[in-house]
Parts: structure tokens; sequence; C-alpha cells
């Protein structure tokens, strides 16, 4: 398993998402947001499973603060340019990906690596 959890401190799925995994005793690499954006590689890997419309967190503080919603811009730009933009967390388990805390499809990829 190669897990990676994408979101921020701030974030309380993120911060249950990190729990998750630590209770379960499986390794993970977390990335903070605010720190270090997504490179285009992996915002390509992470579209593969999740759109990238579901991407954009449209109810976010972000997204109000940089008014958006009056905007015609580029989603993938707007990620790559402003990585607090998207919703979190977002986790990674090779190829497949998830966005929220959703710990039943998790789980499912804990039970199939046993």
């Amino acid at each position: 398993m190669n897990i990676q959890i994408f979101g921020t401190k701030k974030c309380s799925d993120s911060r249950k998402a990190e729990r998750f995994f630590k209770e379960r005793r499986i390794p993970f690499h977390y990335r903070e947001l605010t720190e270090k954006g997504l490179a285009k590689g992996e915002l390509d890997n992470i579209t593969r499973s999740i759109p990238l419309e579901e991407l954009l967190d449209k109810d976010g503080k972000q997204f109000q603060k940089r008014n958006l919603s009056y905007m015609v811009y580029k989603i993938e730009e707007e990620l790559l340019n402003d990585p607090l933009l998207l919703k979190t967390p977002i986790v990674r388990n090779g190829k497949e990906s998830t966005i929220g805390y959703n710990p039943e499809t998790w789980q499912k990829w804990i039970n199939a690596e046993k």
C-alpha cells in the first residue's frame, strides 16, 4: 500500500483521514497543501479516478475570497496555482483516489491488501 493524504491541518476531515490510517498502523505520506501544492503529474493521476470539476471546492473560503464564481477560468490552472481551492482530503492509493472522508473505500483498500 502506498497511501498519500493531501490536506490541511485546519480541515477536520483531513485530520480524521490521518487518524483512520494511524489507528490501523498503515504508513502514509501526508502533504500539507498550505505548504506545497500538487504537481501537474499528481493532479493528472488524481483526475484518472476523480473528475476535475469535483476537485474544486466551490463552497470553500478560498473560492469565495477569489470571487471565482464570477470569473471564467481553467479549473486545472487554478488548482495548480492555488491548492487551497481543492476539496480535502484527497487520499491516493496507487492509481485509485478518493475525495473527502471516505472510510468505507479505504477499508476496502486495506482488506484487498491482506
